[in-house]
C-alpha cells in the first residue's frame, strides 16, 4: 500500500544523502545534485552529503547514521550493495537514479533526478520487495548464462562512450559468445527441466537498462518472476528481443516462464557464474527466495503496486 509517510512527509528532516563519485555521469547531474538539495534546504531539510569511497563505506555509513531518511546516488550495483544494511535500519530511504541503468528507481517510477527529489519532499512511500540470493540480497535480477557474459562486456569504457546505448553494444558483443547449459529448476516445490542459455529470476520490474523481467511483475508483488530462454540462433534471438523487452515472454515457445517465492537452480555444468543486479556474487547450485514488503521505499507520486 502508498501512502504519505508520517515520518518522511512530517518530522524527518534530517537526510543521509549518499552519492558514489564514480556514477556521476556529467555536469547536469551535479547542476540537478545541487539544485535538487538547495530544494531540500528550502523545506527546512538538513543534508549531509557524503561520497561512498566503496560498498563497504557506504554500509557503514548508513549503519552509523541516525537521520531520518537514507537516499542513495549511484547505480543498481551500488545500491544494491547496501541493501542489507538498508533491511537492518528499518527505515525509509530513497533513490537518486545516477547510474547508467537505473533499474531500481524506474521501477519506483523515478526517471531523474528532479523527480527523486520530488519524491522526498512529498514524502509518498510504499512497502517493496527484496530478493535473497543464498545469502546476497538484490533488488532487481538475478541471472546466469547471456546476461552474466552481457555484464562481463559493459566495463566502464564501454559505459562511459556509450552512455544509455552501451547496454546494446554489451548484448551484441555477448551474443557472439554465447554458451548453452542445462538447469533443473525447484519453484515452490515444482520441478521443471530446461535447456537454456540464459536463465533470469526478477524481484523487481526493470533490469538491464529497461528490459521488463515480466510484463505482470511489480517491486511489490512478493512474487519472483524467472524466464528462461531456449538455446536459438542469432537471427531467432532478434526476432524475439522486441518481446523479451516488454516481458512479454509467454508469447513464443522458446522461453520457458514460471514465478513463485522459492526458486532453486541446478545447473550441469555446475559452479555456472550468477550475477544479481550486476555483480558477480554466487555460483550454481543457489536458492533465490522473495522478502515481501521487507523495506520502505520513497516513490514517486505516479508510482503503481
Amino acid at each position: 500500500m502508498c501512502r504519505l509517510s508520517r515520518t518522511a512527509a512530517h518530522s524527518a528532516k534530517r537526510l543521509l544523502l549518499l552519492v558514489n563519485p564514480a556514477s556521476r555521469s556529467g555536469q547536469a547531474v551535479s547542476d540537478a545534485l545541487r539544485a535538487g538539495i538547495a530544494r531540500l534546504h528550502e523545506h527546512g531539510w538538513q543534508v549531509q552529503l557524503e561520497e561512498s569511497q566503496s560498498p563497504e563505506h557506504a554500509v557503514q555509513l548508513i549503519g552509523d547514521s541516525d537521520a531520518d531518511l537514507v537516499a542513495l546516488g549511484g547505480g543498481d550495483g551500488t545500491i544494491s550493495a547496501c541493501a542489507g544494511a538498508l533491511l537492518k535500519r528499518s527505515r525509509p530511504f530513497a533513490i537518486l537514479p545516477m547510474g547508467t541503468a537505473n533499474d531500481l528507481a524506474r521501477s519506483l517510477g523515478i526517471e531523474s533526478l528532479d523527480q527523486a527529489f520530488s519524491a522526498i519532499l512529498h514524502g509518498r512511500t510504499s512497502p517493496i520487495d527484496l530478493g535473497r540470493l543464498n545469502n546476497h540480497y538484490f533488488f532487481n535480477v538475478a541471472n546466469l548464462g547471456l546476461g552474466v557474459r552481457v555484464t562481463e562486456a559493459l566495463t566502464p569504457e564501454v559505459k562511459r562512450r556509450w552512455g544509455v546505448l552501451s547496454y546494446l553494444k554489451a548484448v551484441a558483443e555477448a551474443l557472439t559468445r554465447r554458451h548453452q547449459f542445462k538447469a533443473r529448476i525447484d519453484v515452490d516445490g515444482d520441478v521443471y527441466r530446461v535447456r537454456s542459455m540464459q536463465l533470469a529470476v526478477g524481484n523487481g520490474r526493470f533490469y538491464g537498462g529497461g528490459n521488463v523481467v515480466d510484463e505482470e511483475a511489480t517491486i511489490s508483488d512478493s512474487t519472483l518472476h524467472l524466464y528462461s530462454l531456449k538455446p536459438q540462433s542469432l537471427l531467432e534471438l532478434v526476432t524475439l528481443a522486441p518481446f523479451l523487452r516488454l516481458g512479454r515472454h509467454r508469447v513464443s515457445s522458446r522461453v520457458f516462464t514460471a514465478s513463485g517465492s522459492a526458486i532453486n537452480i541446478e545447473t550441469v555444468p555446475e559452479g555456472l557464474e550468477v550475477h544479481a543486479d550486476g555483480e558477480p556474487v554466487a555460483h550454481t547450485p543457489v536458492t533465490i527466495e522473495v522478502l515481501g514488503g521487507v523495506l520502505e521505499a520513497v516513490v514517486a507520486q505516479e508510482f503503481s503496486e
